[in-house]
């Protein structure tokens, strides 16, 4: 029904509009009694093929939602009833802001693309706190993005992600650390291995100052951009781990539009979707060789297919995350990834997830 009449109708709306609309039907269904926990049972294949537990979380599938749909955790049980196996709410800032100027958001339909320089907009921590330790249930890992306010600058960005912590960490399963979007003037920057290595000790240390008081100690992941050089994507590999992070997130969007037909091409920000597949499939099998498989890896951009989630999987992912392919093929897409991913592992003779990650990393 989606693809046939829902998307039609949407990509007739502006992209941001219909993003909002889309969202806020989500919020709606996530207050219906029982809908969530009902619909769940229909869109996670049962048995243990797809099971997984990382860092003493359970993951019913390695299929997650990626930041930025929904920011501000307000449909966290809708999205839970599709099948992910775990979801990523977030960029939150500590305070929250508007972002940049629209529009801001734009569709590719030939490339299955879209652009976004949204510019972590958000209502900050203390709206995003309310709303997971408000939830009833939670079939599924939660994890919290978190990124610094526009008008702080680098040198106290380790400040403003160390509030983040701070104010979630009793109710996120997991902290991202985003340092790669393009759509924070200077952000990338903190990618650079030393300003990487002290930004990721500081939330470490942030992390281990509230375990106490937060009964819990999340992990930490570095999610990196696609666009670094060869050179500094080992260093900065290198400075995640020996930091003491417990996994990275390959990848961003990118600032590259190499292949691109849509005359929204020219548009500043950030380009996810099947431009994307290639390269990140590539940048998780290079960080999978560079740690020897030490941490998890989540693999981001262009999974449109099962067999998209697989090829990251055998890249090196221990998990997967989409964002764009929902928008293009709608909300069945999980439970397709789902069916198709149990498949082939079928098909392959495996048992698990576990037995296929990284075999093709060489």
């Amino acid at each position: 029904m989606y693809r046939s009449l829902l998307k039609p109708l949407l990509f007739r709306l502006d992209a941001e509009d219909a993003h909002h609309l889309t969202l806020g039907g989500l919020e709606a269904a996530s207050k219906v009694p029982l809908w969530p926990q009902a619909a769940r049972a229909l869109t996670v294949p049962g048995g243990e093929t797809l099971c997984q537990t990382l860092w003493g979380q359970a993951f019913a599938s390695p299929v997650g939602l990626a930041a930025g749909l929904d920011k501000n955790g307000v449909a966290v049980p809708a999205f839970s009833a599709l099948g992910f196996g775990f979801l990523e709410v977030g960029t939150v800032t500590p305070q929250p802001q508007p972002g940049n100027d629209r529009p801001r958001l734009f569709r590719l339909p030939p490339d299955e693309a879209l652009i976004n320089r949204m510019g972590f907009n958000n209502g900050g921590t203390e709206a995003l706190h309310g709303r997971l330790q408000g939830l009833r249930t939670r079939p599924a890992p939660v994890w919290v993005n978190i990124g610094k306010n526009k008008a702080t600058p680098n040198e106290a960005a380790a400040q403003d992600y160390r509030r983040c912590v701070a104010a979630l960490q009793d109710v996120a399963d997991a902290f991202v650390v985003n340092v790669s979007s393009p759509n924070t003037p200077g952000l990338r920057a903190l990618q650079a291995a030393d300003e990487l290595a002290a930004l990721v000790r500081a939330v470490l240390d942030e992390v281990e100052a509230g375990r106490v008081r937060a009964l819990r100690r999340p992990p930490v992941l570095v999610k990196l951009a696609p666009d670094l050089h060869s050179a500094d994507f080992e260093a900065s590999v290198a400075a995640v781990v020996g930091a003491g992070a417990a996994g990275l997130i390959i990848s961003n969007t990118t600032l590259a539009r190499g292949g691109l037909t849509h005359p929204a091409q020219q548009e500043a920000g950030g380009l996810s979707g099947r431009p994307l597949t290639a390269r990140s499939t590539a940048l998780v099998r290079e960080a999978y060789r560079l740690t020897g498989g030490r941490v998890p890896i989540v693999g981001v951009g262009g999974i449109f297919t099962a067999q998209d989630a697989y090829d990251k999987i055998r890249a090196g992912a221990s998990l997967v995350e989409v964002y764009s392919a929902l928008i293009y093929k709608g909300p069945g897409l999980v439970r397709e990834l789902n069916a198709g991913l149990a498949e082939l592992l079928r098909r392959d003779g495996l048992r698990g997830i576990d037995e296929v990650v990284g075999v093709d990393a060489g």
